[in-house]
C-alpha cells in the first residue's frame, strides 16, 4: 500500500510539473518541462548522492578509522541481507543521520558526530538500521527524484515571476499566478506526503533489521530534542535536503516549518512501542 501511495504521489508530482510547463508555455512548454524533468532525474540518479555528501562535508570512514561505528553498520547490513554501504561521518554537533544512493549496491549512510556522541551503542544500531531500511526499500532514489522535481517546480515559479509566463494559456493570467504561487506549495505538500509515508516504513523496517524497536524509539526521542536545540547551518541553507535526515534538522528560521517532511516523532515512537510487543532477536 505504501508503494502504491508513493507511486500515485510521484505521478501526481510529475503531472503537476508538466501542467505548470503547459500553463507557462503551452504544449511546447509542457514538452520542455517533461524533457527537463527527465534530464534532472537522470542527473540526480547518477550524481545526487555524491553531491549531498560533499554539501555536508561528509568524511568516509573505514573499519580501521572508525571501527565501532563501521562495525555496527556492517553487522546490520549482514542482518538485513544488504551489500555493505559506504560509511560517512559528518562533523556537526546536531545529532542526525541520513542515507543516500541510487540502489543498495551504490548506497551510503552518514551520521553526525553529534549523534555518535549522544547515543548508546544500541541506539546507534537502531538509527543505522532505519537508514539501511531506506536503502533496502530504495527510498533514497524516490526522495531524490521527489526533491528534484519539487526544485524544478520552484524554478518554474521563479520563471513565471520574472518573465510573466504564457498569458495566452487557457487560464490566462490566472494560470500564470497559479504556477507562481500554488505549484511550489502543492509540490511541497506532495513531497511531505511521500517522505512521511517512507519514514514510517523505514521505522518498521529498521526495527526488524536491528531486532529491537525500542532502540530506535529511544534514539528518536533523543534526536528530536537534540535537533531542536542545536543548529545545522548547512541544512538551514539547503532546506530541500531536510527530508533525507531521520529527524527534521530545521528549526532556526521561522520559514523552516514550511519544509517539514517528517511525521510527528511522538507518533513514530508510539508505533515502535507497539512493535516492541513482538519478541526481539538478540543483538550480535
Amino acid at each position: 500500500m505504501n508503494w502504491l501511495k508513493t507511486s500515485i504521489l510521484l505521478a501526481g508530482l510529475t503531472a503537476l510539473f508538466m501542467g505548470a510547463g503547459f500553463l507557462l508555455g503551452g504544449e511546447s512548454g509542457m514538452i520542455i518541462a517533461l524533457v527537463v524533468a527527465v534530464g534532472m532525474n537522470f542527473f540526480a540518479y547518477w550524481n545526487a548522492d555524491s553531491l549531498v555528501l560533499r554539501m555536508y562535508n561528509a568524511r568516509e570512514v573505514t573499519a580501521e578509522s572508525a571501527p565501532g561505528f563501521y562495525g555496527i553498520v556492517k553487522q546490520l547490513a549482514n542482518r538485513g541481507g544488504l551489500p555493505m554501504p559506504k560509511v560517512y561521518i559528518i562533523e556537526n554537533e546536531q545529532p542526525n543521520a541520513f542515507a543516500t544512493g541510487r540502489n543498495p549496491e551504490n548506497a551510503a549512510v552518514a551520521a553526525t558526530t553529534g549523534l555518535l556522541k549522544l547515543l548508546t551503542h544500541d541506539e546507534i544500531a537502531g538509527v543505522m538500521a532505519h537508514e539501511l531500511a531506506h536503502v533496502k526499500n530504495r527510498d533514497t532514489l524516490i526522495m531524490t527524484i521527489t526533491a528534484t522535481i519539487a526544485g524544478a517546480l520552484s524554478m518554474l515559479a521563479n520563471f513565471a515571476l520574472f518573465f510573466g509566463g504564457n498569458r495566452n494559456n487557457p487560464l490566462g493570467i490566472v494560470g500564470t499566478l497559479l504556477v507562481m504561487v500554488l505549484a511550489p506549495v502543492a509540490a511541497m505538500l506532495v513531497q511531505m506526503a511521500i517522505s512521511r509515508t517512507r519514514e514510517y516504513g523505514a521505522d518498521a523496517g529498521g526495527a526488524e533489521i536491528c531486532g529491537n524497536p525500542m532502540w530506535l524509539a529511544s534514539a528518536l526521542e533523543k534526536l528530536e530534542r537534540g535537533a531542536q536545540s542545536i543548529d545545522n547551518t548547512v541544512a538551514e541553507d539547503n532546506p530541500a535536503t531536510a527530508h533525507m535526515f531521520i529527524v527534521n534538522p530545521l528549526h532556526a528560521r521561522s520559514m523552516d516549518n514550511l519544509f517539514s517532511t517528517h511525521p510527528n516523532t511522538a507518533n513514530r515512537v508510539n508505533k515502535l512501542r507497539e512493535m516492541a510487543g513482538m519478541q526481539a532477536r538478540p543483538w550480535g
